[in-house]
């Protein structure tokens, strides 16, 4: 399990963030307290490295680098909001290092799934907070503040959320608001995977299709496991970037040619043909598509194409 460093951008007078429709200051806690729960919930030490007071904006920065520095947190998070002009809108990362960048693009890949614009991963060699820390490090601007499209479509749950699954690979359940009637919410990412798990004919460790109630237990786990070890993903059995990534590539259903196609896509053909695999579509996967064409009364050529994926998965 890692150890995160877990910024709260502002909140330290005179670092006081952005205003707009909301203030930032109150936005990166929101966030950042719910990040930090999400991780401990899930066996991660969170590390606040929000500084109580700074006598200037220079020293709240540096505070925020020596706390991360000296706990020797694995990864380094701070959270902001953005502000423009009111249209910008969208959420960017920034980072410096190679390790930095993997992570940045593991997050912003959940956060776009709520919906906001992709702005990108950027070079962020210009924050403090990223030059002065010694580790892998990324600075989340969530979306804008002073963007009504943004404000609407932001929810402080979802976008932590997102952050974890994206520097953790593992999925959050259940709300954080604790609630005290036991009873679990559906979680609509859950919800997501186990209809596109269903599709794809990937069952559960009994042989049985999942029950799509948005809900993770031991039966969503051991297909989202199996899936896994189709896809060649070393992952537990959460579901994470690697893995929608995976899938995204699938549902996309591109055109697979004997000895021109590889990756993700290919892996899964295999499994359904009943083939070894390896991800690279050779003559054996050759000889196993075209039986499988032949058994349900289509074109025997080889190519994966429309009529074959939609045998495959409609």
């Amino acid at each position: 399990m890692g150890k995160f460093g877990i910024d709260m951008g502002h909140n330290a007078f005179p670092d006081i963030g952005a205003s707009g429709i909301a203030q930032e200051d109150k936005l990166t806690v929101d966030v950042g307290t719910r990040v930090m729960t999400k991780l401990a919930n899930l066996g991660h030490v969170p590390i606040n490295c929000t500084p109580k007071w700074a006598s200037s904006v220079i020293d709240s920065l540096s505070k925020r680098c020596q706390i991360a520095n000296a706990n020797r947190v694995d990864y380094f998070v701070s959270i902001h909001f953005n502000a423009f002009n009111g249209s910008a809108n969208g959420t960017e990362i920034f980072a410096i290092s190679s390790g930095g960048r993997r992570i940045a693009q593991n997050v912003l890949t959940n956060i776009l799934r709520l919906g906001f614009y992709n702005r990108g991963v950027k070079d962020g060699s210009q924050f403090f907070v990223l030059k002065h820390t010694n580790m892998p490090a990324i600075l989340v601007e969530c979306c804008f503040l002073d963007s009504r499209r943004d404000m609407d479509l932001y929810d402080p749950e979802q976008m932590a959320n997102a952050i974890v699954r994206g520097l953790t690979g593992q999925d959050p359940t259940g709300g954080s608001s604790g609630g005290g009637s036991g009873a679990k919410t559906p979680n609509p990412q859950v919800l997501k995977l186990q209809k596109t798990l269903n599709r794809l004919k990937i069952a559960d460790s009994n042989g049985k299709a999942l029950v799509e109630d948005g809900l993770s237990g031991p039966a969503t786990e051991s297909a989202t496991l199996k899936f896994h070890s189709i896809m060649g993903i070393s992952s537990p059995g959460t579901a994470g970037a690697a893995t929608w990534k995976a899938l995204d590539e699938i549902l996309a259903k591109p055109i697979l040619r004997p000895n021109h196609a590889t990756g993700k896509a290919v892996r899964y053909v295999q499994f359904r043909v009943g083939t070894s695999i390896d991800g690279v579509y050779g003559p054996m996967t050759g000889r196993a598509v075209s039986q499988f064409q032949s058994n349900n009364n289509l074109t025997v050529d080889g190519v994966i194409g429309p009529q074959s994926w939609t045998r495959l998965i409609g």
